[in-house]
């Protein structure tokens, strides 16, 4: 189950954005139309995704994404935003690490795709981070591992003495084996 919070300051925008979206079983929506409400909401409850209107009266979708950002910097953030000066935009979107910029009016089908490939992304974005963590967990228990041999083989190295034929065979009490 993913969870998508949505921030718009209009409410018929919201509720057609709800319609769009309740269609998909595993998509649990939570729809806001305020700012401050949503914000005391991620702290609080984790989501996958948030989308957020560009020009709200409380604050602008970009720096709320970016308080999102502080808050769960694995979620997801598109800007949803009929404001078409994308210059202006362009700076606060990188800023904020937003996925995607969607245009008022969207097409149905696009506002799906863009959801599905934020979560799909996200998704790649986390199992990177889990793998590299476990690399990270493994380098370490490799260097200790490393570190308690190099020891052994200072204090006793006749355990680690090896004697190895032209052949690469190992050789046993001074017999070279032959075969």
């Amino acid at each position: 189950m993913y969870r998508i919070m949505i921030v718009d300051d209009e409410p018929n925008i919201l509720s057609s954005i709800n319609r769009v979206l309740k269609k998909k079983d595993d998509w649990e929506i939570e729809t806001y139309d305020s700012v401050d409400k949503a914000l005391k909401r991620v702290q609080t409850m984790t989501f996958e995704l948030v989308i957020s209107d560009y020009m709200m009266p409380e604050m602008d979708g970009v720096k709320f994404l970016n308080e999102v950002k502080e808050f769960q910097p694995d979620a997801m953030r598109i800007i949803l935003s009929g404001f078409t000066e994308l210059r202006a935009l362009l700076g606060a979107i990188n800023e904020a690490e937003i996925f995607r910029y969607i245009c008022k009016p969207w097409d149905d089908h696009d506002l799906i795709g863009t959801i599905a490939q934020a979560l799909q992304h996200r998704e790649v974005l986390v199992e990177n981070r889990r793998l590299a963590d476990q690399v990270r967990q493994q380098q370490e228990e490799l260097d200790k591992r490393k570190t308690a041999l190099e020891r052994l083989a200072e204090q006793h190295p006749q355990l680690v003495e090896v004697d190895w034929a032209d052949d690469g065979s190992i050789v046993v009490d001074g017999a070279i084996p032959t075969g």
